[in-house]
């Protein structure tokens, strides 16, 4: 069970890490339009509520190859915001 606690963790911090990026970016821009920074912050919302879902579903038979895949998808959806942010 470490795994999916780490997991959960992980989680946490990856997608936390965005939304304090864009806050900091809010902070150092307050020039500029906080439409596209909320948006983001949404986003990672909705993405943490989602794969928390996913890590905390019992009906999987492979739970290895189901967190693999989570971590996979995390990677990935953290790549794409973290892009978001940097076009701010």
């Amino acid at each position: 069970m470490a795994n999916k606690r780490d997991l959960k963790k992980d989680i946490n911090y990856v997608l936390g890490d965005i939304i304090e990026e864009v806050y900091i970016w809010e902070e150092n821009n307050p020039e500029k339009d906080r439409k596209a920074g909320e948006v983001i912050i949404d986003e990672a919302i909705t993405s943490f509520d989602t794969f928390m879902a996913r890590v905390s579903d019992r009906t999987v038979e492979n739970s290895s190859k189901h967190f693999k895949t989570i971590r996979e998808d995390l990677e990935a959806t953290a790549k794409s915001l973290a892009e978001k942010v940097n076009s701010l």
